[in-house]
């Protein structure tokens, strides 16, 4: 009988608790876990610290997407209560110029007015390809409907003034686990690359059909994973 761990867990832009809920219910034996709310503030500190508030004292933390932006942000406030780390479909680094450009530029259109959540067009950068017109493409449409304008701003200004964390990776000490999606498009397996070779006590794990949203794609895989990082096995 393993331990109870509790777990700390991220979601990324414009996605809420449902990013996580199918892991989690399969890890229900094995974790206690906390879902974040990184809907209320517009820059990676103050997230880290909100969801620093809310955790307990000691803890597992896992984060995706941006979620893994603020899990390094929680690394520089608050290393001595993390256990361990897991980054899923994440990048070390900040934004490049054309990156910032194009975020600055959906930012503007969206405070026109015309914020339309994840479309259709947006869904194939999101999803493996397999399901993007079943039912999963419709429930992340449906979780950035939620989410909404307002948060989209403040999520995308945190997103844009990230700091470089690579500077960071090699002084982290807990048992790391990066996974990616083996389609991921918007944050490629070459970045979680990047991330696991700086990382000295990281573990790289690509998940097969999978795009951006393995937690929700692949839950089985993701939560398999989230397993064996936290009881130490294979």
């Amino acid at each position: 009988m393993h331990k109870r761990h509790d777990l700390l867990l991220l979601p990324g832009l414009l996605c809420d608790a449902r990013l996580w809920r199918d892991p989690v219910a399969i890890l229900d034996d094995l974790v206690e876990a906390r879902i974040a709310d990184l809907t209320l503030d517009d820059s990676v500190t103050a997230m880290a610290r909100r969801a620093l508030a809310g955790a307990a004292p000691r803890f597992a933390l896992a984060g995706l997407s941006m979620g893994g932006y603020v899990a390094l942000e929680i690394m520089r406030q608050a290393p001595e209560r993390v256990t361990h780390l897991a980054l899923f479909d994440t990048s070390a680094r900040p934004d490049a110029p054309e990156a910032a450009r194009r975020r600055k530029a959906l930012m503007a259109l969206t405070r026109s007015g015309q914020f339309r959540g994840v479309t259709p067009r947006l869904l194939p950068s999101l999803l493996h390809p397999d399901a993007v017109d079943g039912p999963l493409g419709d429930e992340v449409r449906a979780m950035a409907e939620r989410v909404g304008r307002d948060a989209f701003l403040r999520q995308q200004h945190a997103i844009l003034h990230r700091p470089d964390s690579r500077p960071l990776l090699p002084g982290i000490q807990q048992p790391t686990l990066v996974a990616v999606g083996e389609q991921d498009i918007l944050t490629p397996p070459d970045l979680a690359e990047e991330i696991a070779d700086a990382i000295p006590q990281a573990r790289l794990a690509r998940i097969p059909r999978c795009g951006h949203l393995p937690s929700m794609e692949q839950p089985e895989a993701a939560a398999a994973l989230l397993r064996t990082w936290l009881t130490g096995a294979g």
